[in-house]
């Protein structure tokens, strides 16, 4: 009975290590990847504020762990528009889980190198406009995102611009040639500056070596304000345009908050980084199953007004009380 006893236990202790082998040679769980195409350049990254850390803080919120639960491999194309589709080629030679980028310029890029990897668009301009989704509701194919709204809101921001410096007769719009969606700037809002009586000057910069020119542009024009259009570009040199608007005392009108507290006068957009935070869910919706085709794409509905006291104060401007009394936040 002993020595059936002691066999017995031999062959369960054996059984235990041949399991426990097998369970080591098991493959581990697997970690998605996200392919990040990124516009710009790493240095970016540091930004608290930057679209990068808003939508990493988004992943994190909704429980992953980078390096961990889920894997980020990123793509730069430092204002290099035209490394856009190479760069997202190598992304898909990767074969990521889901590829998200930011721009009308990147989601373009990430279209053409896949019809099947899954693509978030983070936030560009009008995604049904520029053919990236077949519409809002169904954006039918492997694409899905956000779309910003800028151009629908350009009217607003010059009619608010209007109202707080009412002499204004001219003004320079600045457009990033690279976007698709600027292309309709600033015939999208003639309606609305003859409305106001005001003349508008569409002036371009191709990238970011091509600053100089453009805003000497700005400064023989005679425009007497500057409305910034919304670019990733833009956003990342937002200091140096709105130290030249400031130089050449020129009131400004921008978009996303990040520009009214460099010192824009005028901002209203959307949340920008919380749109930005809000792409990490597309992604945990697509990595638990879900189709992009089968996730409308979403357009903002707030929208945050912001004016920047101590810009009026350096330009010698005195904003009227009625214009103050509509701002969400006033910057001292």
């Amino acid at each position: 009975m002993y020595v059936r006893t002691v066999w017995i236990m031999a062959i369960l202790i054996l059984l235990l290590i041949a399991a426990s082998s097998l369970s080591d040679a098991q493959p581990r769980g697997h970690i998605p990847v996200v392919g990040i195409l990124r516009p710009g350049g790493p240095s970016l990254d540091s930004d608290p504020k930057s679209s990068s850390n808003a939508f990493r803080q988004g992943l994190r919120e909704l429980g992953y762990v980078e390096g961990q639960t889920i894997l980020l491999e990123y793509r730069y194309a430092e204002w290099q528009w035209d490394w856009l589709p190479s760069l997202a080629a190598e992304l898909v030679q990767l074969k990521p889980d889901v590829m998200v980028t930011f721009t009308t310029p990147g989601a373009l890029a990430a279209k053409q190198a896949t019809t099947t990897i899954p693509i978030v668009v983070a936030v560009a301009e009008d995604l049904v406009a520029d053919g990236i989704v077949a519409s809002l509701a169904r954006p039918g194919g492997n694409i899905t995102g956000q779309s910003l709204r800028d151009l629908e809101l350009a009217g607003k921001r010059l009619e608010l611009l209007k109202e707080a410096v009412p002499t204004i007769t001219k003004v320079a719009v600045l457009v990033h040639a690279a976007d698709r969606a600027h292309d309709r700037v600033p015939g999208h809002i003639a309606a609305e500056a003859q409305a106001l009586g005001v003349r508008l000057q569409r002036v371009e910069v191709g990238d970011a070596g091509a600053f100089d020119q453009a805003l000497g542009t700005v400064a023989s024009s005679g425009a007497g304000a500057l409305m910034v259009m919304d670019s990733a570009m833009f956003n990342a040199h937002r200091q140096r345009i709105l130290d030249f608007a400031l130089t050449h005392r020129l009131p400004t009108v921008c978009g996303v908050r990040p520009y009214a507290e460099a010192g824009c006068l005028i901002a209203y957009a959307p949340d920008i980084l919380e749109m930005l935070r809000r792409a990490a869910v597309f992604v945990d919706k697509i990595l638990k199953g879900t189709k992009p085709a089968d996730l409308p794409v979403e357009q903002p509905t707030k929208f945050e007004f912001v004016i920047n006291l101590k810009a009026a104060k350096a330009l010698g401007l005195t904003i009227p009380p009625t214009i103050l009394f509509q701002a969400d936040e006033v910057i001292q």
